[in-house]
């Protein structure tokens, strides 16, 4: 009786649990088929796949030159040597040769993602206009992670540049389409530069917990183990992005406006004046990554563990960056230009003060207000490239994310090739100095935005020309249709146009007219 009573039990604490299963299961359909959970989801989605893409980028720093050096050394014992009266030198100097070669190797290896990223986006830009985001993102993370399979197998340098140049290729489709898949569903500005921000907060934390984690698993478990791990959560994540926006069902691409050509956008002055200072921005990290390391063994005799920390305690100030320019950038939208000017002001001091250091204590600072500018630059500056797209072109993000994206591979890709010349012909104090003046010089160019930045919100075509919500990328085509009916306005009565950029260029003639009549105003 107590068997048949326990059995009883079992069945029925069984039954509960699989309609608790099932229950959650209804609630987790419910969520995605909800347009604002959707939106939730794919935030979470498109985070992860760019924190993957820059934990990739930076885990190998600690992993590879280490890793080159075994095998230089097995390919060594393979050579026979004949040894001479003079061995003593000849030694020295193939050990020093050997070290430069090794240095090129390495530089060439760390450039070669940020090369063929750069030569992609243009390409990766316009695909994305034309297809949508969804594809795209999908088609970013399967490259990524077969380029993370292969870097967990390789064991030669041409496999290993083979897997950097694939993720290059992946992070063009990947990071262009999960940014503007972003600006495209957040279409308040608010929402939007938050949104933008907890992405930049992702990008921060890969780049910079990378090492360290890459570090430890490889000193206590081998070269293959941090890569497993990257490529699981790379297929988890592509998998949630099939179920949640299932892109291969999705009808409504055939609907789908025809964006601006990427050569237009760049040639547009404002969009050109954020690309630079995007660029800017990102050298002082782009080119101190790989010369700080050496510049701290020989002047301060930092430890191992000092150096594959250096840039971890940076993460908080730069979260700290991107809070505070989205709640201003709420409270104040007019001024984006200027938190990004005044970033690029807090970069330039302090890579001025890096060569001034003396202990690692003292670097942390400087490091830190590298970050925190960084910060406040792009957050603030990421959802002006939107907003001018939305103002001046055709709502459609893929291409003007593809030129940020280029502006940031521009500064990674000199970087490992670029600072190490730099500092071996002039020094490292003058490459720091350089660095923070081109910044500090740079920042007064972001005034040109100041009288588009005026436009936020009430001149923004959005507001104007739409009368229900705006829907992202789709929203175009209403707003063509509205244009339609304004031109019939336009033909009827002396309005005074607004040009194509959305400026008004008789603004101070407005107020003789009268409003009732002119629709283009009411």
């Amino acid at each position: 009786m107590d068997s048949e009573g326990g059995s009883y039990g079992l069945v029925k604490s069984a039954t509960v649990k699989l309609s608790e299963i099932g229950e959650k299961t209804k609630q987790l359909g419910t969520a995605i088929k909800d347009p604002h959970q959707q939106r939730r989801i794919i935030l979470v989605i498109v985070c992860v796949a760019l924190l993957l893409d820059n934990m990739l980028y930076m885990v190998i720093v600690p992993i590879i030159p280490d890793y080159l050096a075994d095998l230089e050394i097995e390919q060594a014992e393979h050579v026979h040597v004949i040894i001479h009266l003079n061995s003593s030198t000849n030694s020295t100097n193939q050990a020093k040769s050997n070290k430069d070669h090794l240095d090129v190797q390495i530089g060439v290896l760390f450039a070669s993602k940020a090369i063929l990223q750069l030569l992609v986006n243009p390409l990766s830009g316009t695909f994305i206009d034309r297809v949508g985001y969804d594809i795209p993102l999908l088609i970013g993370l399967t490259v990524m992670f077969i380029s993370t399979c292969i870097f967990a197998f390789a064991e030669n340098y041409a496999t290993l540049f083979v897997a950097r140049s694939l993720q290059g290729l992946g992070s063009a489709f990947a990071d262009t389409s999960g940014i503007a898949m972003i600006a495209d569903k957040y279409t308040e500005e608010a929402e939007r530069s938050k949104a933008l921000g907890i992405a930049l907060a992702f990008i921060s934390f890969g780049s910079l917990v990378a090492p360290p984690f890459g570090g430890i698993l490889y000193e206590f478990a081998g070269k293959r183990v941090p890569f497993f791990v990257l490529a699981s959560i790379c297929l988890a994540d592509g998998i949630l992005l099939l179920t949640v926006i299932k892109p291969f069902s999705n009808k409504t691409r055939e609907n789908m406006p025809v964006g601006t050509p990427i050569y237009r956008l760049m040639i547009d002055p404002y969009i050109a004046v954020v690309a630079a200072a995007l660029t800017v921005c990102n050298i002082p990290l782009a080119f101190l990554e790989p010369t700080i390391a050496n510049w701290m063994e020989s002047t301060m005799h930092s430890t191992k563990w000092e150096m594959g920390l250096t840039w971890l305690p940076a993460f908080f100030p730069h979260v700290l960056g991107v809070y505070i320019t989205v709640k201003l950038s709420s409270k104040y939208p007019n001024l984006q230009w200027f938190y990004g000017a005044i970033g690029m002001v807090i970069i330039g001091a302090s890579s001025c003060t890096v060569p001034a250091c003396k202990t690692f204590g003292q670097l942390i600072a400087p490091l830190c207000g590298i970050c925190f500018g960084i910060a406040l630059v792009d957050t603030a500056l990421l959802p002006t490239l939107a907003f001018l797209v939305d103002v001046r072109h055709v709502s459609v993000y893929g291409s003007v994310y593809a030129i940020a994206d280029i502006s940031y591979s521009v500064a990674y890709a000199m970087g490992p090739i670029v600072a190490g010349q730099i500092v071996h012909n002039h020094g490292f104090v003058q490459l720091n100095l350089g660095m923070g003046l081109v910044n500090v010089l740079y920042a007064p160019a972001l005034l040109l935005l100041r009288n588009v930045c005026q436009m936020k919100p009430s001149y923004s075509e959005r507001d104007n020309l739409l009368e229900d919500a705006p829907q992202g990328l789709y929203d175009t085509i209403k707003m063509e249709e509205r244009r339609g009916k304004k031109k019939e306005y336009r033909s009827a009565g002396n309005c005074l146009p607004v040009d194509e950029n959305g400026f008004d260029p008789f603004k101070s003639q407005r107020s003789h007219l009268d409003e009732s009549s002119c629709p283009e105003y009411s």
